[in-house]
């Protein structure tokens, strides 16, 4: 004498819906039925119900567990498959768990990449330069942004820098003048200049392309800066 399914759905830990969708999709056999008509379970139901169970437990789903066949007993091949996806999982959470540490603890800005987003962070940078940070992470190469963080991290305070994020939009031509001057001498600017000589050196590497580099740039600069700090820009440029 068998079980009847809801016998069979307690004894295996699951649910009469659950029964019944195996049989729906074929992963379950039908048992024999008593003269009443009721269905009557066998030991190799049971053993078949707690074999899905555990498989879906480990990871597996029931189109994969359907495709195994009659070797789902010892299936070899889909659980490496899956222990290979657990692994890369499980490397990509640890990789999250990496980058929201170092958030944390540098409270960086989460819209930067952790390398920069703490070099930005411990700098102290203006509002106006760190959006600007933010679009140069998007347009430009890792090249030119490992320097700019390297900048970030070991450079001291510029006057110069300082007075350029508080100039103020009405500022003379003459402060802008010196004060342009006076940028291109920062050891900051001098060694970007240095290293990246022209934009098309700063833009080599650029991951959708010089064009929209260079576009995406002069918008921010144009949106996050006054036209005295413009100005500034341009005279250094020239």
């Amino acid at each position: 004498m068998g079980w009847s399914t809801r016998q069979l759905a307690e004894l295996a830990g699951t649910t009469l819906r659950a029964i019944r969708h195996y049989h729906d999709v074929g992963l379950l056999s039908e048992p024999e039925r008593r003269v009443n008509g009721y269905k009557s379970y066998s030991v190799a139901h049971l053993i078949r119900v707690l074999r899905i169970k555990r498989l879906t437990g480990l990871g597996l789903s029931l189109a994969q567990i359907a495709e195994l066949g009659d070797a789902d007993e010892h299936p070899d091949e889909a659980l490496r498959g899956l222990d290979a996806e657990l692994a890369a999982t499980i490397e990509r959470l640890q990789r999250r768990r990496t980058d929201i540490a170092q958030i944390l603890r540098h409270a960086a800005p989460i819209d930067l990449p952790p390398y920069l987003g703490g070099a930005v962070a411990r700098a102290g940078v203006s509002p106006a330069e760190r959006s600007l940070t933010v679009v140069m992470a998007q347009v430009l190469g890792r090249p030119v942004l490992d320097a700019h963080a390297e900048t970030l991290r070991t450079g001291e305070p510029d006057p110069a820098l300082v007075e350029f994020d508080h100039l103020p939009a009405d500022a003379d031509e003459q402060t802008r003048q010196d004060l342009a001057e006076r940028m291109l001498l920062s050891p900051a600017i001098r060694k970007m200049l240095t290293e990246f000589p022209s934009f098309q050196s700063l833009s080599a590497d650029a991951p959708h392309g010089e064009e929209v580099a260079r576009r995406a740039l002069a918008l921010a600069a144009f949106e996050l800066y006054n036209p005295a700090q413009i100005d500034v820009l341009i005279r250094m440029n020239c």
